[in-house]
């Protein structure tokens, strides 16, 4: 078994420094594996009525890439884990990318946990359908995999079109294992058919 830590992304704060001395404290302690989840925006829930996050405007996120590459040069062992990125909301191509990178710079240590979320304020300000999160984000996958094993790629589908293009450098890991998160039970059919693990996100029984 092993046993990890969530990283206290609300709480911990935009100290450098600070995020520094966790890191190395939870790798010192012995910890397999350092999860961060992800959020890009909050909203005003003044001005917003009807959103019922648990988070507001005021609520500080670190961006889950930039930690990563920032703890894979801090770090030398911890395995750092996504838990959850939210994919459907971001460029397919991109994250891709930005996981391979994080690969390569930790020595082949992500793990890439994704989710759709529950956050439709995120998708309207990024540009994302809300409404096709789920189908998306199956495609999503299909196309990571591609871009992370194969010399060059060419895709269509639903929500992609490629033509011939590839990822240099391809990640550490061929590919990346990804992990689904949530509880539905859509999500639960999806993990079974495309993921290499689960992270059940539900409340204690």
């Amino acid at each position: 078994m092993k046993l990890g830590v969530v990283f206290p992304q609300t709480e911990i704060g935009p100290d450098p420094a600070t995020v520094r001395a966790y890191a190395e404290a939870v790798e010192g302690l012995g910890f397999a594996y350092l999860q961060a989840y992800d959020h890009v925006l909050g909203a005003d829930t003044r001005v917003r009525p009807d959103w019922r996050g648990p988070y507001t405007l005021e609520t500080l996120f670190h961006e889950v890439f930039v930690l990563f590459g920032y703890l894979a040069a801090i770090t030398h062992r911890l395995e750092l884990v996504t838990g959850i990125l939210i994919l459907p909301q971001r460029q397919t191509a991109l994250v891709a990318k930005q996981a391979a990178e994080v690969d390569v710079l930790s020595g082949g240590r992500l793990r890439l946990g994704v989710g759709v979320g529950w956050n439709h304020v995120e998708y309207e300000a990024l540009g994302m359908d809300w409404k096709t999160r789920g189908v998306r984000q199956a495609e999503q996958i299909e196309v990571m995999r591609r871009l992370w094993v194969e010399d060059f790629v060419t895709f269509e589908g639903r929500f992609h079109t490629m033509t011939d293009v590839n990822i240099l450098p391809p990640p550490v890991q061929r590919p990346i294992p990804i992990w689904f998160g949530g509880s539905h039970e859509a999500v639960i059919k999806r993990c079974a058919r495309l993921g290499d693990g689960w992270m059940p996100i539900l409340a204690p029984d």
